[in-house]
């Protein structure tokens, strides 16, 4: 009877083969790492990684020095590190353990209305920040909050945050993060100190790139890599990205300039070569028909435009009165393609605008 009662606790249900094989399973998944995009794999960890930023970096060191950081407002064009420096500062401030209790941060994709500036940030401002790091270093008696792409809040918004930075300025730092700065009400530009962050330069950008293709064992030809460099814009985040794609589609090959475009959707200079012969050739049934294979292989105008406009600005075949004519049309067609607009209907506008100007000379 003993011995029966005591059979539940002591008999396991399952046999000694399952046993193993979801003891090794456990430890197998402990050990296999979690695939991270390399953005992120690669985001500086402390404020000395921060590439190209001088200025900033300085002053945000001198601060950390002395545990003390005023209202921060960083602006700049995208990829350049605005949000990777705010959170590298924060994880040397307050240490990996209390980071996650210390900072907030908010971006475009969470709302951020004005109910929200009044309930959840407000509550967040006015918690009093409490504890010490378990390394022994000095932490700061305040929380950061952090509202990345502060540009594409309401007025309404921005004007009710206001009042929370001056009542809680003993507790809590903010910082904003924004691509203009013309879209921050000027109350809150007043009140923090302001960054500038300039576009990444190319030398800094193929260092930064040969750099990760080393770690990742990337075999990528230094024509790519310029290549990389010129159709990503001064933005890092954009290259890395696309050396991760191609790296991905040619499966441990080497990485050409060709790979790079195909990743990019860059139109190859061929197809634009071939859209300005069909005009000058001055027949419209031809320019129709080099346009509608030009949008049935799935170019963006959009991309068409931006490469179209270097193109013309820097050619010697158009007179500076064409010029300017044809990129006034430019700028309309893209107005037109951000409210929406046809894109078939777009480019045969410009096109037979662009035909206009090359044969009324002619």
């Amino acid at each position: 009877m003993q011995a029966f009662l005591k059979g539940p606790s002591s008999i396991s249900t399952k046999p000694p083969a399952a046993k193993e094989r979801s003891a090794a399973g456990s430890s197998g998944e402990g050990k296999r790492l979690k695939p991270v995009p390399w953005v992120e794999k690669y985001r500086p960890k402390n404020v000395d990684e921060v590439a190209f930023q001088d200025e900033v970096v300085a002053v945000l060191k001198k601060s950390l020095e002395g545990a003390d950081l005023p209202n921060l407002l960083f602006y700049g064009p995208p990829g350049t590190g605005k949000t990777s420096t705010i959170l590298a500062a924060a994880r040397e401030l307050f240490g990996p353990e209390l980071f996650r209790q210390r900072v907030l941060e908010l971006n475009a994709s969470d709302e951020r209305g004005i109910q929200v500036i009044r309930e959840k940030v407000k509550a967040f401002a006015q918690l009093t920040a409490s504890g010490s790091r378990a390394d022994g270093e000095v932490c700061p008696p305040f929380k950061i909050v952090i509202l990345d792409e502060a540009d594409s809040m309401t007025s309404a918004a921005q004007a009710a945050l206001r009042r929370t930075m001056e009542k809680e300025s003993k507790t809590t730092r903010f910082c904003l993060i924004c691509n203009y700065i013309s879209r921050i009400i000027e109350p809150l530009t007043s009140r923090c100190s302001k960054f500038r962050f300039k576009p990444l330069s190319d030398k800094i950008q193929q260092q930064r790139l040969l750099d990760v293709s080393e770690k990742e064992n990337v075999k990528i030809t230094s024509e790519a890599v310029s290549y990389l460099v010129k159709v990503s814009d001064g933005d890092l985040r954009k290259a890395i990205t696309y050396l991760q794609s191609a790296t991905r589609l040619m499966g441990g090959k080497e990485i050409t300039e060709k790979t790079v475009t195909e990743i990019a959707g860059v139109i190859p200079r061929e197809t634009i070569d071939g859209l300005l012969s069909a005009c000058w050739s001055g027949s419209f049934e031809k320019l129709e028909t080099v346009a509608k294979n030009l949008i049935n292989e799935g170019y963006a105008v959009a991309q068409l435009i931006s490469q179209l406009h270097d193109l013309v600005v820097e050619s010697e075949d158009f007179s500076d009165k064409q010029k300017s004519i044809i990129v006034e049309k430019l700028a309309e067609v893209d107005k037109c393609l951000a409210d929406s607009a046809d894109e078939y209907l777009q480019l045969i506008s410009l096109c037979a605008l662009v035909m206009q100007q090359l044969t009324q000379n002619t």
